[in-house]
């Protein structure tokens, strides 16, 4: 570890940036002036972590946070709508590597956007310091394969989200609206961008004095951080320790807060969305269901994600698997079975396997109502005779006494 010089420093980046950006948590502070410090010192890491500023909204200081950042990294090159051959131009060229911030980051991998696949795997590949684009260079016939180096620092600020392989290589800042009660110190560039760049230039100074101090070491990692989010996290970890004082412990503190957040977006909310819709949309009080019903029903969801989960429909193995990380009241993973209908006997799903899920995941159930909703929702309810024609099946009539015991499970 080097002198205390570190952990005053990083507590004036910090400071800094508490100026002119609202955070959503304490976690965002101290992962965000570890990220600022860590692209003074790529050449230590293995791997780079993306930072990631978004927000559903408009106006919830993202690009403020951006900016702030340019004033404190080396060489930043705003990209906005830069392409991709102009991006791994710049970061193998002569003049240094740069550290890229990109803004209105949704405008290139929006829904609207299009196919930007070239400019996702160099993200992706500069995310690794053996990462490299590979383009043929030459006139006509006598071309030959060059490799361009990708490794950089990449921060990003946008709305809505990013591609999963994006995400996972990065350190994720949920950006919201600022409170009534909250504060920030308007930026003017002309004055404060000085300041930040008097910081930039001590974190220099500091990051080659430390730099014999992070270059091949492991930061023990807290548990349950590995894969993916390790790769993320140990470079800002070994910032953290190299300045010392409180960082060490704020960092892992940090990292166990993002990291768990970070896996509650990509799959609790998603889960519980998944067994919200099933309740209020599907099933409304029907005691079982056909997988082709809940899917035709769950598929045509305007304001839902299933339509397009993946870049595609859900599909029978996407809600199976979804489902199987819940388990029913018997301790036993969520699973698709046999229901009898006069036609045979259809996959689909029983109220009484999502009752416990839904009892510990979701909402409480609102009071029994009539709506025109339930009528028009083609459900599987006691005593009931209905025939349905499933996508891709014969019509199959759903005769429904309640589950006996010669329905096959």
């Amino acid at each position: 570890m080097t002198d205390d010089h570190g952990f005053d420093l990083l507590n004036e980046v910090e400071a800094f940036h508490r100026r002119f950006n609202i955070f959503p948590s304490q976690a965002a502070y101290v992962a965000v002036t570890l990220w600022d410090a860590h692209a003074h010192l790529l050449d230590c890491f293995d791997s780079t972590p993306r930072l990631a500023f978004l927000s559903p909204e408009p106006g919830s200081g993202k690009s403020r946070a951006l900016e702030i950042v340019e004033t404190l990294v080396p060489q930043p090159m705003v990209a906005v709508n830069a392409s991709p051959a102009a991006l791994f131009r710049a970061v193998s060229g002569l003049e240094g590597r740069p550290t890229i911030l990109f803004d209105e980051i949704d405008t290139v991998f929006g829904p609207k956007a299009g196919d930007n696949e070239e400019l996702r795997g160099f993200l992706n590949a500069g995310h690794r310091r053996s990462g490299v684009t590979y383009r043929c260079v030459g006139d006509g016939s006598n071309q030959t394969v060059q490799p361009f180096p990708s490794y950089c620092a990449v921060a990003m600020a946008g709305l809505g989200s990013l591609p999963d392989t994006i995400l996972t290589r990065s350190v994720i800042i949920r950006m919201r609206r600022r409170a009534p009660n909250e504060r920030v110190q308007p930026f003017r560039q002309r004055i404060h961008e000085t300041e930040g760049h008097a910081l930039r230039d001590r974190l220099a100074r500091w990051a080659e004095s430390a730099r014999p101090s992070i270059e091949n070491t492991w930061p023990e990692l807290p548990e349950g951080v590995t894969d993916r989010p390790a790769d993320v996290w140990e470079p800002l970890l070994a910032i953290a320790d190299a300045a010392g004082g409180t960082w060490p412990v704020r960092a892992r503190a940090a990292c166990l807060e993002l990291v768990n957040a970070a896996q509650e977006d990509d799959e609790a909310s998603l889960g519980i969305r998944l067994l919200t819709d099933l309740r209020e949309a599907v099933f409304c009080g029907a005691e079982r269901m056909p997988t082709a019903v809940i899917l035709e029903i769950l598929n045509a969801m305007d304001d839902a994600p299933w339509g397009d989960y993946q870049g595609k429909p859900l599909t029978p193995r996407g809600l199976s698997r979804m489902l199987s990380l819940y388990v029913t009241g018997a301790n036993k993973p969520i699973k698709p079975r046999g229901i009898r209908t006069s036609a045979g006997f259809p996959k689909g799903y029983y109220a009484e396997d999502l009752a416990d899920a839904w009892t510990r995941y979701c909402t409480p159930h609102p009071q029994e109502s009539a709506t025109s909703a339930t009528s028009a929702t083609p459900q599987v309810r006691g005593h009931e005779s209905v025939a349905e024609t499933l996508p891709g099946s014969a019509t199959v009539t759903r005769e429904t006494a309640t589950h006996s015991p010669g329905t096959p499970a």
